[in-house]
Parts: C-alpha cells; sequence; structure tokens
C-alpha cells in the first residue's frame, strides 16, 4: 500500500511550516498513521509541534534529518573517498569530515530518507516541510538533471578512472575513484530517480502556502507553472492570515479589502484547485491541540487525504505530448528538439526531456500553448517540415 505523500512550500515567512504540522496533526487525529519529516534545514517543525523528535502523539511521529548518520549508512564510500583525497592534499582528518558533508546535502538526504519511509508499509499520511520555494524547485528538479548526466556520463566514467588511475596518482599525488566509490554514485543516482518516481506519483502532491499579498502571490504563480514543468501535481492553494471582515475597524478594513481584492485574482490563478483559507490568529498555533483545531478549520469539511484527482501535468500519447503550464504565457516559454529531447524552458526553469521511442522518431509537426497547456504535435519524418513551429527554438540534430 501506497502513503498519501504531502509536501508543502511556499514563500519563507508565508507559515508552510505551520500548514504542514495543522495537516499532519489533523490526519494522525483521524487515526491514520502519519510520519512529517522537513527538507528544511532550519527544523521549524520541532518548534511548531512544542515537542522533540519522535512519537509526539499517538499516531503522529516528527522525523529530524540526521545528515551524518544517514551519508556514513548509505554512501560512506562517497564520503571517505573525499576525506582520503582531502587528508591526501595536507588537510587534517577533522577538517576533511567537516567539509565532506557539502552545503543542500541535507535536503537531499530528506527526500532520500523520505523514499526509504514510503517503503516501510507502516504509515498512511506522509506529510514533508518543504524549505522555501526556490530551494524546493532546485531540490525537485534534481533528480532528473542528475540522470540526464549520470545516464551519459557514468559508463564513460568508469573506463577512464581505470584509464588514468594511476596517472591520477602520480601527478596529483591523490587516489582515483575506484569500483566502489563509482557503485556508490550510482546507488545515489537510482535513489534520487526512486524519489522522483515517489513524488511525480498518483499518491503525491504539492501544496502552495500563501499570504494575501502582491509579491507572495506572484510567486506562487510562477511556482505552479514551475511544479508543473517538472511534473509534480499541486492539488491545493492554502491561503494563510486573512482578515476576518467581521467587525473591522477603519485601519483593518483596508486590509481586508486590499487581501479579498487578492484572494480573488488568486481564485482565478489557480482555479480550478481549491484555496483553503485560514484566518488570522489572535495567537500563534504551537501545540498538537492548537494545530488540531487549526486544521479543522483550514481544510473545513473537505478531506485533505484523498488521492489527487486531477492527471499528471505530463501526458503522452502516440502523436502527442501535452504539458500542464498553467499561468505561463507565449513569451515566457521556449521549446527545443535536440535528438531524442525535448527542452522546455518556462521563465527560469529548464526540463530536458527525453522522448519515448514512439515520439522520438519522428519529427515535431507544431507546438501551441493554449490555457496554459503546451500541446506538441508528432508525425512521421517523411510528412514533416524541417523548422519547429514554436516561439524562437528550433529543431536540431545531434
Amino acid at each position: 500500500m501506497h502513503p498519501r505523500v504531502l509536501l508543502f512550500t511556499g514563500k519563507g515567512g508565508v507559515g508552510k511550516t505551520t500548514a504542514a504540522a495543522a495537516t499532519a496533526t489533523l490526519a494522525a487525529g483521524r487515526g491514520l498513521k502519519t510520519l512529517i519529516v522537513s527538507t528544511d534545514t532550519a527544523h521549524s517543525l520541532a518548534d511548531a509541534l512544542g515537542v522533540e523528535p519522535g512519537e509526539v502523539a499517538p499516531g503522529l511521529h516528527l522525523h529530524q534529518v540526521d545528515t551524518q548518520k544517514t551519508l556514513e549508512r548509505h554512501w560512506g564510500e562517497l564520503q571517505e573517498y573525499a576525506k582520503g583525497v582531502l587528508v591526501e592534499l595536507g588537510l587534517d582528518e577533522i577538517t576533511s569530515e567537516e567539509i565532506t558533508v557539502l552545503p543542500g546535502a541535507e535536503e537531499v538526504i530528506a527526500l532520500l530518507e523520505l523514499r526509504d519511509h514510503a517503503r516501510e508499509g507502516r504509515w498512511d499520511v506522509i506529510v514533508v516541510d518543504c524549505a522555501p520555494t526556490a530551494e524546493t524547485l532546485r531540490l525537485l528538479a534534481l533528480p532528473e538533471a542528475l540522470d540526464w548526466h549520470v545516464t551519459r556520463l557514468m559508463p564513460l566514467g568508469r573506463r577512464i578512472v581505470k584509464l588514468v588511475s594511476p596517472f591520477v596518482r602520480g601527478l596529483a599525488h591523490v587516489s582515483a575513484p575506484g569500483d566502489e566509490v563509482m557503485s556508490a554514485v550510482e546507488r545515489f543516482h537510482r535513489g534520487l530517480m526512486e524519489v522522483r518516481e515517489l513524488l511525480t506519483g498518483s499518491h503525491a502532491s504539492v501544496r502552495l502556502v500563501l499570504t494575501p499579498e502582491s509579491v507572495v502571490l506572484a510567486e506562487a504563480r510562477r511556482t505552479l507553472t514551475s511544479l508543473n514543468l517538472y511534473g509534480y501535481r499541486v492539488d491545493g492553494v492554502i491561503a494563510n492570515r486573512v482578515f476576518p471582515s467581521e467587525g473591522a475597524d477603519e485601519w483593518r478594513a483596508q486590509w481586508v479589502a486590499a487581501q479579498s481584492r487578492l484572494l480573488a485574482e488568486a481564485e482565478q490563478s489557480f482555479a480550478p484547485l481549491p484555496i483553503h483559507v485560514v484566518p488570522y490568529l489572535p495567537g500563534e498555533p504551537i501545540g498538537k491541540d492548537a494545530l488540531a483545531e487549526l486544521g479543522a478549520a483550514m481544510y473545513a469539511g473537505s478531506d485533505p487525504f484523498a488521492a489527487p484527482t486531477a492527471p499528471p501535468p505530463l501526458r503522452l500519447s502516440a502523436d502527442e505530448l501535452t504539458l500542464d503550464l498553467p499561468g505561463a504565457e507565449r513569451g515566457d516559454v521556449d521549446l527545443a528538439r535536440k535528438g531524442e529531447e525535448l527542452i522546455v524552458t518556462a521563465g527560469p526553469y529548464r526540463r530536458v526531456l527525453a522522448l519515448p521511442a514512439a515520439l522520438a522518431r519522428r519529427k515535431i509537426s507544431g507546438a501551441a500553448l493554449r490555457d496554459g497547456v503546451l500541446s506538441v504535435r508528432f508525425v512521421e519524418p517523411h510528412e514533416a517540415d524541417s523548422a519547429l513551429p514554436f516561439s524562437s527554438g528550433s529543431e536540431s540534430e545531434p
């Protein structure tokens, strides 16, 4: 049985940790075995729940990543090799050990541990408190980007390492990586691809958390486009810190009017996604009871743990590729073809799609972006024109 996996992200400071903790507390209160983890190095979850990691309530477990132990347990060969090289270059062993825990490793390890937890079969719901938006997008794009490089370079890399190892040792006075290190790289790559398969599967989805502010709303719209570009489903938006309209004085009435306008704009921008409104609370919700109350109010009778019903953002048929890019304009999107790959750019983000065999042998006959949906049509080579008729991208053969 697959657990329901829910990822929460949003601009820093909008309350995504609180929304994630409230959702997890609500799940446990409904009798679902729930795990909540974080890819955010700030580790604010324990503060929000007011507890230490472990079983924090009946059926609710909080997990905090121990980067050092996980690296040693699963990819010790990589770390030992890196430490050995640094020692050979003259650094002491303690300094080498500190340096080999690289920036960004904790977030990646959290994703790999998430895969392990999903495999255990003991959880009904796994809630993930992600880092702020930009870091989350880089992290979720990593598995596919690494796959592109590893599948091309790893076979060549093994041959090159065997060939140049004696020269590396003689000239650079450091050891070249052996088969065990290369195998660790392959395991790391395979693990990240399994993470991607889990998070783009039919039991996983992302929830965007925002506050009704112009800058936050603009970033959330871009985030929705980017998450769809990389193939991640978004199944809801949480609008946090909304002023109640009842009994508002003159000062608050201005905020209510401004927020109402932005919420109406959000409903248009994110339709048909549901928007769950969270009122501005008189105090910070700390602890399980306050979070459970907030979770019940946030979803207002809907089932936040039902499997997502929307189709995956990327869909393929025998002669067409369709990719949902909500909010994207024609000027934001660029398309290019290189051999068996389709390169899609949306704003600052790019995805290299390896085409399946049925489409890879065909030529592109046309592409269009309508109502936030990119459609790319394919025909047999003898039926196609030479140019790719969309934006400034061009088709090129290797």
